[in-house]
């Protein structure tokens, strides 16, 4: 195993010694001390960098899988207590398909600890090996890893978190109390975060549509926010100091990561997306600008009149006694919604209305009364926002 880590374990000791000669040449104490634990702390900072890549399909994929939700239901119940083979080979191709419409891969979510797993393991040798190199015993005929010397494996052996050595751990503490009680917060530290890391994705970052039980994504989400803390926190006794502090700085990492993407790009349907849109909103209401509901209802109608002009699927006549045939009478809501829109919009042009068998409500189309309606709202919009800024000119003139 350590044959097979060695290349990592070179490179993690060499970020290691050169960050900690950087916060040397900052002014921070050389030897034993505090630049040791950072050195740990900007080793984390280094990984999760060079994963970023990584995070941003985990978002995706993770994305992607929250919208398919109602079509891979669908799927679920469309072969429901279907067992035969050539059933289950039907489902499984597609689902692939449906991974592949949504752009998504359920490995994808996982790939960012599936890659820390190995830089983890290897760091937890690394300070395995610091005793038998420091005493300048070496092990398996190597007496450096990489950059770290016996000099300073000394000093990393030295340097302690609240009188804890970076290389000791619970089940090594020989007796020192003050080894376990950092053991125990810093375990118990890392596994809440961990809890939260992932309670933050199924409280605030989910369609409502998939929090029901019999979704079998929400289902796995809740038994790994409840697995995986407890598992770090079984195994946790087994590492290190420094290694804790690595699994707990990159928690908070990511915490930070989902905590900024939650708020800036909430996941279609989710609550987080509802306060996104209702602080948007507000912000946009004090520019005097249209809510982000109206503009995408703007975009749609531009959009459908600009398939319209350049290609739309042309509408066939009709015949009048067809039409009279496959026309329904309005119901009474109907009614008064058109006379409603219709009057509103005669009013703006300033002319009357007559109806047509090629136009609606007043002699205008639908899209037309949609649009005057949306143009209607933003005059009124820009009115009362130029009247603001006009009472506060005042009130500042006037003081």
């Amino acid at each position: 195993m350590d044959s097979f880590l060695w290349p990592l374990k070179v490179a993690i000791a060499w970020v290691m010694v050169h960050i900690h000669q950087a916060l040397v040449a900052i002014g921070l104490p050389s030897g034993s001390g505090i630049a040791w634990v950072l050195s740990i702390v900007g080793l984390t900072i280094v990984v999760r960098l060079l994963i970023m890549p990584l995070f941003v399909k985990q978002i995706r994929a993770q994305r992607g899988m929250q919208l398919m939700q109602p079509e891979l239901k669908a799927l679920q119940e469309k072969y429901k207590g279907k067992k035969d083979p050539a059933s289950r080979q039907r489902q499984q191709e597609e689902m692939m398909a449906l991974y592949r419409k949504h752009g998504t891969n359920p490995m994808a979510s996982c790939l960012p600890i599936l890659v820390q797993l190995p830089i983890f393991w290897a760091l937890f040798r690394v300070l395995y090996h610091l005793q038998p190199i420091a005493n300048g015993n070496g092990y398996s005929g190597h007496y450096s890893i990489g950059p770290l010397t016996q000099e300073f494996a000394q000093q990393v052996q030295d340097s302690t978190v609240f009188g804890a050595p970076l290389s000791s751990s619970f089940m090594h503490a020989d007796g020192n109390l003050t080894v376990q009680i950092v053991s125990v917060i810093l375990i118990l530290a890392m596994s809440v975060s961990q809890w939260y890391t992932m309670a933050q994705i199924t409280t605030k970052n989910m369609p409502d549509s998939s929090k029901t039980d019999d979704n079998p994504m929400m289902r796995t989400q809740k038994i790994m926010m409840t697995a995986m803390p407890i598992m770090f926190a079984v195994t946790g006794i087994n590492f290190q100091i420094g290694v804790l502090i690595y699994w707990l700085v990159s928690n908070l990492w990511t915490m930070g990561q989902q905590f900024y993407t939650i708020h800036q790009m909430p996941a279609p349907g989710s609550e987080a997306e509802r306060n996104y849109r209702a602080k948007q909103n507000a912000k946009r209401a004090a520019k005097g600008l249209p809510s982000l509901e109206e503009e995408e209802a703007a975009k749609r109608l531009a959009a459908a009149e600009a398939a319209g002009k350049t290609g739309g699927q042309r509408v066939q006549p009709v015949r009048k006694n067809r039409q009279k045939k496959s026309s329904l009478p309005p119901t009474a809501e109907e009614a008064r919604a058109a006379a409603r829109d219709s009057g509103e919009d005669a009013q703006d042009d300033g002319s009357s209305s007559t109806s047509s068998g090629s136009t609606k409500h007043g002699g205008l189309t639908e899209q037309e009364i949609a649009r005057r309606r949306y143009e209607r709202k933003a005059r009124a919009r820009q009115q009362a926002a130029a009247k603001r800024k006009a009472q506060a000119k005042k009130q500042r003139k006037n003081r």
